[in-house]
């Protein structure tokens, strides 16, 4: 139908004729250094497994009996049986485990470990294999899915070796080990990245399709027997609330519901974070000047990210002087970490762009900037991408970082805006425009005191707030909406008897997003909510409503899915807040962002 998310498979999904197309390859060069790269992260982390390994062989082995070349079929022991009966795939999971060394003698502690061993030793070697066909013709439809392919292989390694060491080191009493909560978004996000990449080959076809297929094989699998694992290794903070998710907190986490502290910002954000996002821009030391005229440090802002160190343990800030900046391939990438973005404001400081899937890209490719290294913040700018309805999906902000803020920014598109795709998020007091999907993808994210305009679609299509794309029960992901605005811009509201807005439908088969205590406008139909495809979904996702108000709000004439509730505890609204679905306590007071930690200011 027309108003569906239209996939690339889709016909009529591009809209691009050939003259119409570009072609998306990197120089041979610059694919040479790229490799290169990728083979020494490929090296240092099989080093790291390696050595991990060996300690857990030593550890866990008395012999040589359950060694890898043993022809002997082994049987599990009772504690693979018991780990493996709580996973997806639990054949799967028996079969890795026997394969692997130390397994037979290993508790269900230690199982934990060489789970996580297993599924890191599967992406590296999938990185290292999909790698060696770099230099394969492709055309521009399929290297786009074949490059977002190996960087979101790349940032999942990065994400199990980071979960792998957590995992030891917390085990070992090590307080240097990460939480739970950041080995469970990890993980989620892990699973995430294979799952947009696989997307991107739909409705194409050839050798390199087939070939990334084989060298992907089990690993969604995997780290889906990982999240398994791990999320049932402890307590459940889900309980009572029927979402199929198990998560744990820190004792440090705040569940007052109060706000942090007298000057209202969040705990996680540094006081420099919190001076910073509280200052003058006049007063702003910042570390890079972008500015169109030339009186600044650069005139681009591509020039800016290059010149911020890789990994950076201190905040660098980009102070991006009004102007609107419209350049190619805009990312703050994995190893560009504590970058700090801030503009003159809202329609001063405009990053702009008109990439589209009518170009032959893949949507993780159409986005005007996006961001996937850890730390990053945006604040007082405009993310823009104007290529219209007509041209469907078409990105304006892709973000993928963790501890990512978001705050006082316009992000404005048709079809596919923000693309909220993996880890933790927040955005505040943001002005978010669109139309189909228009928030959509699958981190952990809140949106707070922020307004969200539904746009005039094309004929016949119909508006869709959100499309959450959670895979798997035990991903800690989901949309909450909260404390917000859901308004139509003024040429919806002329005609919206014919073009009908809906708060969201499920992309994936446990999709999960909340309203709550937000203001709907009389926009929104009274169903509510929309089926993505007949029945798929609708007795597994999780869709709330929680004291929302407004025209739009009246919850007599919304659906009766099995998955579809309204929310009475406010016990159970609470887990959709900052402080306990983000686990934003701990780390937004160093952003220097204004928050609520709970339900209510």
């Amino acid at each position: 139908m027309a108003y569906d998310r239209l996939r690339p498979s889709e016909p009529g999904g591009s809209g691009a004729t050939q003259a119409q197309q570009k072609v998306h390859e990197q120089p041979k060069a610059e694919n040479n250094k790229r490799n290169i790269v990728i083979l020494s992260v490929i090296a240092v982390t099989m080093i790291i497994v390696s050595a991990v390994c060996a300690g857990l062989v030593i550890g866990l082995r008395e012999g040589g009996a359950d060694s890898v070349g043993n022809q002997v079929r082994r049987k599990p022991t009772r504690a693979i049986s018991k780990t493996c009966s709580r996973t997806r795939f639990p054949s799967l999971c028996v079969n890795s485990l026997l394969e692997f060394p130390g397994s037979l003698t290993a508790n269900e502690q230690g199982l934990v470990h060489i789970s996580f061993n297993i599924t890191l030793q599967h992406f590296s070697k999938a990185l290292y294999t999909t790698t060696s066909i770099s230099y394969v013709q492709m055309d521009p439809r399929v290297r786009s899915a074949y490059d977002d392919c190996l960087e979101l292989l790349e940032d999942s390694v990065d994400a199990l070796s980071r979960s792998l060491s957590s995992v030891i080191r917390s085990q070992d009493g090590n307080s240097k080990g990460g939480s739970t909560q950041d080995v469970m978004t990890w993980l989620s996000a892990a699973l995430t990245n294979h799952d947009t990449c696989t997307e991107g080959f739909e409705g194409v076809s050839g050798t390199v399709k087939d070939q990334v297929t084989d060298k992907l094989k089990d690993l969604s699998e995997l780290v889906s027997n990982c999240l398994s694992i791990f999320a049932a290794s402890g307590g459940d903070d889900f309980a009572g609330v029927p979402i199929q998710n198990r998560r744990l907190l820190s004792s440090d986490d705040d569940l007052s519901g109060e706000s942090v502290d007298e000057e209202n910002f969040p705990k996680w954000l540094g006081r420099k974070e919190r001076e910073l996002l509280s200052t003058p821009l006049s007063a702003i030391q910042a570390d890079i000047i972008v500015s169109k005229d030339g009186n600044g440090t650069v005139k681009t802002i591509a020039e800016a990210i290059k010149k911020v160190p890789e990994h950076s343990t201190r905040r660098v800030i980009i102070y991006v002087r009004a102007g609107r900046y419209e350049e190619d391939n805009l990312k703050v990438g994995r190893k560009k970490t504590n970058v700090m973005f801030i503009g003159d404001g809202k329609g001063k400081t405009v990053i702009s762009g008109r990439k589209s899937v009518s170009e032959d890209l893949t949507t993780f490719h159409t986005a005007a900037f996006a961001a996937t290294g850890s730390g990053f913040i945006a604040a007082d700018m405009t993310f823009e991408n104007y290529a219209g309805p007509a041209k469907h999906q078409a990105v304006a902000l892709r973000i993928g970082a963790d501890h990512a803020v978001v705050y006082r920014c316009n992000i404005i598109g048709y079809q596919d805006t923000l693309y909220v795709h993996s880890n933790r998020q927040f955005y505040r007091e943001c002005d978010i425009y669109g139309t189909v999907d228009f928030i959509f993808g699958n981190a952990a994210v809140v949106i707070q005191n922020c307004n969200i305009y539904a746009r005039k679609p094309m004929a016949s299509q119909k508006n869709t707030v959100t499309a959450q794309n959670r895979k798997d029960p035990n991903q800690n992901t989901g949309i909450s909406i909260h404390k917000s605005r859901i308004l139509p811009t003024p040429d919806l509201d002329a005609a919206k008897g014919s073009f009908p807005t809906y708060l969201g439908r499920p992309w994936k088969m446990y999709s999960r997003t909340v309203f709550m205590l937000s203001y709907m406008g009389d926009h929104i139909h009274p169903r509510g909510w929309l089926e993505w495809n007949g029945n798929f979904a609708l007795d597994t996702l999780y869709y709330g409503e929680y004291k929302n108000n407004g025209p739009g709000a009246a919850i007599r004439q919304r659906v009766k899915w099995p998955g579809y509730r309204v929310i009475t505890s406010e016990t159970e609204a609470s887990k959709f807040t900052v402080a306990q679905f983000i686990y934003g306590s701990s780390w937004l007071p160093l952003t220097g962002v204004a928050f609520m930690s709970g339900l209510h200011f």
